[in-house]
């Protein structure tokens, strides 16, 4: 009998030990981000919502209440489980969360690391319906540990800020080039260099400036505008923790911490053996961890670029409270060349205008002047003007810290090539908007083939498992990566073991361009189903 009291007794203490529950509430609000009170959607009244804190093995419980007029969906990304919970209306059977209802998702914590959720309806996440989330326990111990949440966040309804897109897609491009422009490029580069690059990218109907398709945000660290400037405070010669999370629309970053070198011990919640850098790239949706070891009793500045250098998110560590930061001076935008399009001295006067725009740098990328990876990238875009003698992070400098497991070579191979007309502003996957979706057998290993056929960085993302990117590591120390950016005109290739059977949104992660048609699945279907 007392054997059996204390085996019950184990059981109760372990399942509460095991468990975690969380009640978020979804609704409509004004939000005064910017001083100007904006119609925002919040998680728990806040803008991020409130950060989950999990522990591996886990069995988690979150009851997501819809305080809206509208369907809403929570999905989270990165994190492995049960597609019916992954929190796409469309897929595996969930149709979204009706208003003034409430969906309970359950699912087994099987990772550690950083990861975030966000609404995965009617553009939402970019009205501030996102959120972070920490997964115990840590592989490096620190003395501080702090998440960091990039986004962006507009005055205008994203539905209005679509719309005005699709009437004119230069429509927030304020940096286009000018008279005086065109001479400064003449006095650098020769009149006929610059009249034949003026005439190119005037018949693509391209304008090289165009980095990013929307201006006029604010830039936020943690809900916070830069003048806000959130704050967090250190001890000289701690070891401080940052955990960025790329939370934006929009927006890729470049962030850099004047004065500390950062040290890489994650990315995409997955670890890796640690590389120190000065700065950073960090694509929509992607996390990266970094340990920092402040030598000095001062203030530092946290400070992220957004690559079109229309403005910059800012933060700051110090000693105490009350410290700012210098704030570094904004780098010169990047403008594209032809040769950073892949054209090399190709002409444009045998390409198809009609309707084309960014996909008109050719009928077949494959074809062209494609690098056949991320380290063959050498154009204008990976350009982030890092002072000299500083080092920024680069994709080929991530090691996955534990061994792949799977190391069979891929059986097939998979192309998308990612593709839009911003004519129209519409964005393709291998030619088509929403196209079907991508079969794969369980348990399948194939080699996915990312072609960029357009001048704009595309941030992509698959649900539901990780890929090993193909960086110029061994397949042994291939990191993991749930989101990979594609540079312009440039070719990404990863690998994937099919190990999670359902339906897998897989889409660029500038929302925008997602919806405006480039977003699929991919179906990992078990035998016999």
């Amino acid at each position: 009998m007392k054997k059996i009291f204390l085996t019950v007794l184990f059981a109760i203490f372990t399942s509460s030990a095991f468990a975690k529950s969380y009640d978020l509430e979804i609704k409509k609000q004004d939000a005064l981000i910017t001083g100007k009170a904006v119609e925002a959607i919040t998680i728990n009244d806040g803008i991020p919502g409130p950060t989950l804190r999990f522990k591996e093995g886990e069995d988690v419980v979150i009851n997501v209440k819809n305080s809206m007029d509208e369907q809403t969906s929570i999905h989270w990304h990165g994190i492995l489980l049960d597609g019916k919970f992954d929190g796409v209306p469309g897929l595996n059977g969930f149709h979204g969360i009706a208003p003034n209802t409430t969906f309970t998702y359950k699912f087994k914590i099987r990772q550690t690391g950083t990861y975030w959720y966000h609404s995965h309806s009617n553009l939402q996440e970019a009205q501030g319906a996102y959120g972070s989330i920490v997964i115990e326990p840590s592989k490096t111990k620190t003395d501080r540990d702090y998440v960091i949440v990039l986004s962006d966040f507009s005055e205008e309804n994203p539905n209005k800020i679509l719309n005005n897109l699709k009437i004119d897609s230069g429509y927030y491009n304020y940096n286009k080039r000018t008279i005086f422009t065109f001479f400064e490029d003449v006095k650098k580069n020769g009149f006929i260099a610059t009249w034949r690059n003026y005439l190119d990218w005037g018949q693509m109907r391209m304008d090289p400036t165009d980095l990013s398709d929307v201006t006029r945000y604010h830039f936020l660290i943690n809900g916070k505008t830069a003048d806000q400037n959130w704050s967090e405070i250190f001890k000289k010669g701690e070891r401080v923790k940052l955990r960025f999370i790329n939370a934006s629309a929009m927006t890729i970053f470049d962030v850099s911490i004047p004065g500390l070198k950062m040290k890489f011990v994650e990315a995409d919640g997955q670890p890796i053996k640690p590389v120190t850098a000065d700065e950073f790239r960090i694509g929509v949706a992607e996390t990266y961890d970094v340990i920092l070891e402040p030598k000095d009793d001062k203030a530092y500045t946290i400070f992220a670029e957004s690559i079109d250098r229309t403005g910059y998110a800012r933060g700051t560590l110090a000693p105490r409270q009350g410290l700012s930061g210098e704030i570094p001076k904004m780098r010169p935008r990047t403008v594209l060349t032809m040769a950073d399009m892949a054209m090399g001295d190709m002409t444009m006067g045998d390409m198809k205008m009609e309707d084309m725009d960014h996909s008109a740098m050719g009928h077949d990328m494959t074809e062209m002047q494609m690098g056949e990876g991320i380290n063959n990238i050498k154009s204008g875009w990976a350009d982030f003007g890092t002072p000299a003698g500083n080092k920024a992070l680069s994709y080929s400098d991530l090691i996955t810290l534990h061994a792949q497991k799977d190391l069979r070579k891929p059986t097939r191979e998979i192309e998308f090539k990612f593709g839009g007309s911003m004519n129209r502003y519409i964005w393709t996957i291998n030619g088509e908007k929403f196209p079907a979706p991508t079969h794969l057998k369980y348990g399948e290993r194939v080699r996915l083939k990312f072609v960029n056929e357009t001048m704009m960085a595309h941030p992509i993302h698959l649900h539901g498992m990780f890929m090993q990117l193909e960086n110029g590591q061994s397949m042994k120390w291939l990191p993991n990566k749930h989101t990979v950016i594609v540079p312009p005109a440039q070719t990404v290739s990863l690998l994937l073991t099919a190990d999670e059977a359902g339906e897998w949104a897989f889409h660029c992660h500038l929302l925008l361009h997602m919806a405006s048609g480039m977003m699929t699945s991919v179906t990992v279907d078990k035998e016999g189903k």
